[in-house]
Order: structure tokens, then C-alpha cells, then sequence
């Protein structure tokens, strides 16, 4: 057993610590149960200790061994524990069980997870889906949290023949699933309006590029270190602090570069190890911003000592969410931590950059990056455009990179880099000469 010191407020639950390794990566598991910690004081708990054992796979009825179990309940007692948390997440049986047997409150990583997001949740979006998540979590786990009521009652399996604790097992259970019918219907409407955002802006033909990765790597920073280089407009930005989870909200920015080479950039939910699947799914309708994206920045803290494993978490989502066609750069944030000045900002190759997100010469790289990728499939293009058709005059000076633009007797006739299917669509104001005279 590994106790901890004192590193919380005394008000704080005492929780102690418990994982199992499997043996197959003890690097990933030391980092987890490191994680777990951090989420436990994310949660205001205070770790005391830390239990772990080495089996090739869980006790199907306990998650730990039986002997595993005993030592389990006599650290409790030694640190004087108020809770017990799992780094795994655990069947509603072993959830029981190991409530009768240790005598305390238990909760898994999941738990954690949600109890977390419900905490952190701002917007009515988020709220929706963190709120169906737990649900859905607890509907199967409710015979472990009436343990304590009446069961007696008859066999015939009405509900005036059954005890007091069935009785409210089944109300519980009809209003849980009640709630989870409302709220699909609501994440519905919400999905819809994203929908409609979604094709403004294909329409529009503005790049969508989306931050992904662990959370705490630094993309809220780096979104707010673009509006300030950018835009310089203090309420777009959004919360930033060096904690897990401080932004669940999705938000979309338009960065203004210049000469007609803007870019959307959302910052999405952070990615964390073992993250449970009911909220990869709740959250489907926010992550949507992921699929369709132009490309994603994977931002890194190349500075964490665990970033690899974390580089295959988010790899793991990445495919849950079937994003792993979209081009991609790394970005390798919080390089000042652990390079010399004159070794960042960095490139390595076309998709990989070092970098960090409060050095400007940084930002202007990684800039120059991404307008590379999500503007190669522009062209250079002439088009004459009759004073009659003001119409297209207007879409084009407003969704391409007009490089010059004259007068003429017939026309307007305007030099531009353009997408390719925007000079397939305007193809019939095309110059024959396919450019401007000097």
C-alpha cells in the first residue's frame, strides 16, 4: 500500500486509491493511477493512499481478489478513508459487492468522469449530454443503491404484491428512462441547429479546423492566443486554466488572417484515458465539429512525460468518431518547458510542428501551416463578370483571395485564388486568356 501526503483541503473526502495491472503496459498503468488522482482532487477528494494489484484479468465478482479485498478494508481504516475509488469502471454487481464488503462509499473512474463534467458543464448542450450520460450510467446500477430498502413482497409480479424497495426500484427506473427519452429528443433539436451552422458555412466556404487531444494539453490557450494575435476581442475567449476538463463547451472562432484566407477553429472536449463511451456518445453531437472538419490540430503537451500514451488515446476517439481521414498536424505545445528558446518554433515535416502557444513567432508558423493545408485545393483564376450578375461579383469577392480587380466595358473583371469547385461553378465567366494583363 503507497500512502500519500496531505496535499488537499482538510475539508475534503479521504479517498483511497485502487487499480489492477494486467501486466502489459506497466508505464500506462502508473500514469493512469496518477490520473486518477488528478481527477480526484479535480473532484475536491483528497487521495491518502494507493492500493494496486497485478492480475492478468478482474475478479469478475469483486474487480480486486478476495485477499486484495481484506487489505483493501484495513487501509480504509488506517487512513481513516471516506471513500474508495476504482480506476476502472465496474458492473453494477461489483459495485455491490464491494460496497457490502468494505463498508464505504465506492465509485469507479467513470463516475468520476461524470461527476466532473455534470460540475463543469456550462452551456444548455453540455448540460443535455452529461445529464443523459449519467443516467444512463446509473439505470443499471440501481439495485446496488437500494440495498438498504425493504424486499420483501409476493411473487406474482405486480407492483402492489411487491416490497418497498422493488416499489421504488421501479419508479426510479420508469423516471430514468422517461428523462433519457426527453433528453435524446432535445440533443435532437440541438443536433438539427448544428446542422444548419454546419451548411451556412460550407456555403460560406470557410475552412473548419478543429482542436483535438488530451485534455489539459493547451488548446484552449492556443485558441485564445489566436483571437488575441487575430482578433483582439477579449469576449471571444474562452475559460483557460491549467486543470482536467475546464472547458467542455465546444467553440467556434473565425480567425482573420487576412487577404481572404480566414479559418474557423473550434476547440472541442479534451480526450482523456479510459474515457467512458456513454459520454464519447452523448457528446456525439458537439464532436460532430471533429467529422466534418477541413483538418485537425492535434495539440500534444510534449511536455508531460506520459504524451505518447496520451498521443494513442486520442488516436483510440479519433477512430470512435471516425475521423481518421481528415489531415491532421501535430502540434507539440508547452515546448518552452523543455527546449531551449532557439529550438522552437519548429517544424518537422509538413504536418509537425513544436511549438508554444503564448510565443508569437510560434503562432505565426503554425499559422502559415495551416492556411498550407486547408488552402491547397485553391486555384488561380480569372473570371469577367458582367455588371448584370453583381450576385457572383459578390461571392467571389467575399470567398476568395482577390488579387486584383479592374473595370471594364463589359464587366468586372477580377483576378483571384479561388477553391476548385468554386471555379467549376463560375467556370462560364472565365477569361479565355486565364489571367489579367500586367
Amino acid at each position: 500500500m503507497e500512502q500519500k501526503g496531505n496535499e488537499c483541503n482538510s475539508d475534503a473526502e479521504r479517498a483511497l486509491l485502487v487499480g489492477v495491472d494486467d501486466g502489459t503496459d506497466p508505464d500506462g498503468f502508473s500514469h493512469s493511477m496518477e490520473e486518477l488522482g488528478s481527477l480526484a482532487k479535480a473532484c475536491f477528494m483528497e487521495p491518502v493512499g494507493m492500493v494496486t494489484q497485478k492480475m492478468e484479468s478482474v475478479h469478475k465478482a469483486l474487480y480486486i481478489g478476495t485477499g486484495k479485498v481484506r487489505e483493501v478494508k484495513e487501509a480504509v481504516g488506517f487512513l481513516e478513508a471516506d471513500l474508495v475509488l476504482f480506476d476502472d469502471t465496474l458492473t453494477p454487481s461489483q459495485l455491490s459487492n464491494l460496497q457490502k464488503e468494505l463498508g464505504k462509499p465506492v465509485l469507479d473512474r467513470t463516475t468520476l468522469i461524470l461527476d466532473l463534467f455534470a460540475a463543469r458543464a456550462r452551456t444548455r448542450e453540455a448540460k443535455l449530454q452529461v445529464e443523459s450520460a449519467r443516467l444512463k450510467y446509473l439505470l443499471p446500477r440501481l439495485v446496488g443503491m437500494h440495498d438498504a430498502l425493504t424486499r420483501q413482497g409476493g411473487t406474482s409480479g405486480s407492483m402492489s404484491s411487491r416490497g418497498a424497495g422493488e416499489k421504488k426500484l421501479e419508479l426510479d427506473r420508469r423516471r430514468i428512462e422517461h428523462r433519457i427519452a426527453e433528453l435524446g429528443r432535445e440533443l435532437k433539436e440541438v443536433s438539427k441547429e448544428r446542422q444548419v451552422q454546419r451548411k451556412r458555412r460550407l456555403n460560406a466556404r470557410i475552412p473548419l479546423v478543429a482542436l483535438v487531444g488530451y485534455t489539459n494539453a493547451g488548446k484552449s490557450t492556443l485558441l485564445n492566443a489566436m483571437i488575441d494575435a487575430y482578433g483582439k476581442d477579449d469576449r471571444k475567449k474562452v475559460l483557460e486554466k491549467d486543470m482536467l476538463f475546464a472547458t467542455l463547451d465546444t467553440a467556434v472562432r473565425r480567425i482573420c488572417t487576412g487577404a481572404n484566407q480566414d479559418f474557423l477553429l473550434s476547440d472541442t472536449v479534451g480526450f482523456i484515458h479510459k474515457l467512458p463511451h456513454g459520454l464519447v456518445k452523448a457528446f456525439h453531437a458537439t464532436l460532430e465539429e471533429v467529422e466534418h472538419a477541413d483538418l485537425l490540430l492535434q495539440v500534444v503537451d510534449v511536455s508531460d512525460p506520459g504524451y505518447k500514451e496520451q498521443m494513442r488515446t486520442t488516436a483510440d476517439l479519433l477512430r470512435q468518431l471516425h475521423a481518421t481521414g481528415i489531415p491532421m498536424i501535430t502540434v507539440y505545445n508547452k515546448a518552452d518547458q523543455c527546449m531551449e528558446p532557439v529550438e522552437f518554433p519548429k517544424r518537422a515535416g509538413s504536418h509537425k510542428i513544436y511549438i508554444s502557444a503564448k510565443d508569437p513567432s510560434s503562432l505565426a508558423l503554425l499559422t502559415e501551416m495551416i492556411i498550407e493545408c486547408v488552402y491547397a485545393d485553391y486555384v488561380q483564376a480569372a473570371f469577367l463578370i458582367p455588371y448584370a450578375s453583381g450576385d457572383v461579383l459578390s461571392a467571389l469577392m467575399e470567398q476568395a483571395q482577390v488579387i486584383r480587380c479592374a473595370y471594364e466595358e463589359t464587366g468586372t473583371r477580377v483576378d483571384v485564388r479561388c477553391h476548385k469547385a468554386d471555379r467549376e461553378k463560375y467556370a462560364r465567366f472565365l477569361c479565355v486568356d486565364g489571367g489579367m494583363g500586367q
